[in-house]
């Protein structure tokens, strides 16, 4: 029995499917080949050796924020069936059908970033406008571990699917909410993205250079982040339920998520009354907690090449020293930590007159060699396609999508040793898992499927 599992957890999922029906699927599904697998809903690996594999999520989850926490669940064993509006086609996520694509083709299922954050997972499609397709959804939430969503706060619950309607369905569901000011508090009816939740929190406050404005981040990365976060909340209601029998519901607040991620500033203003604006900072190329010159990124030869080093210590950069080989960096004034860090700016403007003048990866090798810490600042196709360790870590595997093909895409920055991730299966297309989800796990009939599709239902 798994950590997370209760007792009684598997036997509650066989009321929709049992293990031995799933792993019996998979096999009918694998007489046709590994593109009827996909097409059926099945990954080509055995998901119930999985470590996640108990678990079944209903998961109404999009763009990155939320759809990033379950795809982690997913690669990790999960059954996660993701719920989309047949009406809108989808587009409650932004992603659905948005470039980056593969290839000059366009459509509803070739969003190259939606297949990105949403593989390993089933996709059906349900409209909850329609009291039949609410009863849908109350027979698979009856026999689901977990509800996750990212909505605005309130929108489930408008729907009729808030905490207390689902505990009336399933009373140990574990309900999770992730948006931006959470389900309660003054800011509970604002609606944020990901750069909204960076600015509120402080984070956007905290990046950039002396006497300039905020410099913000160059991308959403609280959405990132705030996956990261909901995944966690996630198991830690699971484990849980597992020692009591009882679900909850997890109010996730993204802005709070943030909040967290600022402790050395609060912590210098709570307690020193140092405010993190002040002459001189904040600076994001050095380091303040704990001090260290040099620290920060610096030109290189060619166009936006950069090279990126850290001092910790007096015996590092007297071997910079030997490897830049000039006499400023053998000068007594440079010798100690505290000497560079009362010239740090003049030792920044030498250190980059010379890395200007060298190849970004010639040098980082050499002071690495050295025995400094070092590395080029690479570019995305450097990382990907012709960084060694990468290729040996499987960061991005591909996978076989129904209408895209094979494609690459993000794996997992972790590896279990005895069960690890895998990811094998495209994003769904959708509603492409209808028949499996309704007809395998709820027992709906096929004249009564085809009844749905054309009232409007799925």
């Amino acid at each position: 029995m798994h950590a997370l599992a209760r007792p009684d957890a598997v036997k509650r999922r066989a009321a929709g499917q049992s293990g031995e029906g799933k792993r019996e699927h998979a096999a009918a599904a694998g007489a046709f080949g590994d593109e009827q697998e996909v097409a059926n809903g099945q990954s080509s690996r055995d998901t119930m050796s999985a470590a996640l594999s108990h678990l079944r999520i209903c998961d109404f989850t999009g763009q990155l924020a939320g759809a990033g926490a379950t795809k982690f669940l997913a690669a990790f064993g999960a059954q996660v069936i993701r719920i989309e509006d047949p009406v809108l086609e989808g587009r409650w996520d932004v992603l659905r059908g948005a470039p980056p694509f593969k290839d000059e083709r366009r459509g509803i299922n070739l969003g190259g970033a939606f297949n990105n954050h949403n593989v390993e997972k089933l996709g059906i499609t349900l409209n909850l406008r329609t009291e039949r397709g609410r009863d849908l959804l109350r027979r698979l939430v009856a026999v689901s571990d977990v509800v996750t969503e990212n909505f605005s706060a309130g929108v489930l619950e408008r729907l009729g699917f808030g905490y207390a309607q689902l505990r009336t369905i399933r009373p140990d569901v574990i309900y999770v909410s992730n948006c931006g000011f959470g389900h309660s508090g003054p800011y509970r009816d604002y609606k944020t993205w990901g750069p909204i939740v960076q600015a509120v929190s402080g984070l956007t406050f905290s990046s950039g250079l002396p006497e300039e404005p905020p410099a913000g981040w160059g991308y959403s990365y609280m959405d990132h982040t705030a996956a990261y976060y909901m995944a966690m909340a996630v198991l830690l209601a699971l484990h849980h339920r597992a020692r009591t029998g009882e679900g909850q519901h997890v109010d996730m607040a993204a802005t709070e998520a943030a909040a967290s991620l600022n402790g050395p500033a609060l912590l210098d203003y709570t307690v020193n009354g140092r405010p993190l604006r002040r002459s001189g900072r904040p600076h994001s190329n050095r380091s303040q907690f704990p001090r260290m010159a040099p620290h920060g990124i610096y030109p290189a030869r060619g166009e936006d090449n950069w090279l990126a080093l850290s001092c910790r210590d007096d015996g590092q950069w007297a071997a910079l020293g030997r490897v830049v080989g000039k006499p400023w960096a053998t000068a007594e004034r440079f010798a100690t930590l505290e000497g560079r860090l009362k010239a740090e700016d003049a030792l920044d403007a030498l250190l980059g007159a010379w890395s200007e003048e060298c190849d970004m990866f010639e040098s980082a090798r050499a002071l690495r060699a050295a025995g400094v810490p070092a590395s080029a600042v690479q570019r995305p196709q450097q990382r990907i396609d012709e960084d060694a360790n990468t290729a040996a870590w499987g960061l991005w595997p591909s996978v076989r999508h129904v209408e895209m093909g094979e494609v690459r895409v993000d794996g997992l920055p972790v590896h279990l040793s005895e069960t690890d991730w895998s990811i094998r299966r495209g994003a769904p297309c959708l509603g492409q898992d209808n028949a499996f989800v309704f007809g395998e796990i709820l027992g709906v009939g096929d004249s009564e499927l085809a009844q749905l599709r054309a009232d409007g239902v799925i």
